[in-house]
């Protein structure tokens, strides 16, 4: 990634809460490049650092240490005004007493835009994001999902180089996350944005990045892309976080295969002969009635019906395990004996 094609970049950025040399880092020399037009999502656990990281794109926090570059530009010292970065919050910060329209233009006003010019493209702004006639509604007229428009409109219609979302769908119910996070992405690959985005929902990341970068206390655990980090985790960490997924000690055999407890299975990605880490996703499991070719006997040990699948936690010879399926063919009460089985999707090697 050359600094000309990177929308945002991070040269060995730290920052330090507090004035000593042993105050903790909440972000620890990352590096990184966001490039221009595409959608990458900082994600991990609360406390990994992601939001001050954030922050610190969007002027709102100073790094300790390193330089923040925005379209090729050092903006490190710059205030969050200098910037050329719109930023949509999590509680979406809306004027209570202001209507759409005065909420969408208020950044608009407060730059010197004339106030027809400012109408204009606030109006236009509110089409784009699917409003039209919406303008004399204040916000408590409006549903979460029309909050979360406003405050993306207002964000887009100062026409920012850069912008940035911070957990915006967490406060939406599960069927308006999902809605909006397509129009996000539609919206964000529509305009050809380069966007910087906040999340701890692994698969909210999954569905609208182009590259996901993780971050584990303060430090970049992986980036690549969402295939990357779930076919390809490089650590312990990564593929716990990315999916659930259960990481055991396996043998690789000289054939490619892998030895896990009595079953032998084929990864798609062939392993290398030897002790090996495997990381197996919940989904990767299926519950059989009878002793089959590489099946490992189980016993339940709870299981919960969540309507179009059920999860379910097994005792095994290799220790604890959490299936998620949608193909029980019967139902199984704790205490039952059956059998599991794994294929090679949802079983990837840790390659760290």
């Amino acid at each position: 990634m050359t600094t000309s094609s990177a929308g945002i970049e991070f040269r060995q950025v730290s920052k330090r809460y507090g004035a000593t040399a042993d105050a903790p880092l909440a972000v620890n020399h990352i590096s990184f490049a966001v490039p221009r037009g595409t959608l990458t999502t900082i994600l991990g656990p609360s406390g990994c650092g992601k939001t001050t990281t954030l922050r610190m794109i969007a002027g709102l926090e100073t790094p300790s240490a390193g330089c923040i570059l925005i379209d090729g530009q050092d903006v490190t010292a710059l205030s969050p005004a200098q910037r050329n970065v719109s930023m949509v919050f999590q509680s979406y910060a809306l004027f209570p007493h202001m209507d759409v329209l005065a909420n969408v233009s208020y950044g608009l006003d407060v730059s010197g835009v004339a106030k027809v010019e400012a109408k204009r493209r606030a109006q236009a702004t509110l089409a784009s994001v699917g409003l039209t006639g919406f303008d004399a509604r204040l916000p408590s007229e409006l549903s979460g999902g029309q909050q979360q428009r406003v405050a993306l409109a207002r964000a887009l219609v100062l026409e920012p180089a850069v912008l940035l979302f911070d957990e915006p769908l967490s406060n939406l119910d599960a069927r308006l996350r999902r809605t909006m996070r397509d129009e996000i992405r539609t919206l964000q690959q529509r305009l050809q944005l380069t966007v910087a985005y906040v999340t701890h929902d692994q698969s909210e990341a999954l569905a609208v990045s182009d590259h996901i970068i993780v971050m584990d206390v303060g430090r970049i655990a992986q980036i690549g892309t969402p295939r990357q980090l779930y076919e390809e985790p490089g650590s312990e960490f990564v593929a716990g976080f990315m999916g659930e997924a259960t990481v055991f000690d396996a043998q690789g055999q000289p054939d490619g295969s892998v030895r896990l407890g009595p079953m032998t299975l084929q990864p798609q990605q062939g392993a290398p002969a030897g002790p090996i880490k495997l990381a197996v996703r919940p989904q990767a499991w299926q519950v059989l009635f009878e002793a089959n070719a590489d099946t490992m006997p189980a016993t339940l040990t709870q299981c919960a019906y969540l309507g179009s699948y059920y999860e379910l936690s097994f005792e095994t010879k290799i220790g604890a395990i959490f299936v998620v399926t949608s193909e029980l063919r019967q139902a199984l009460a704790p205490g039952e004996a059956c059998w599991l089985r794994l294929n090679g999707l949802g079983v990837s090697l840790v390659r760290g």
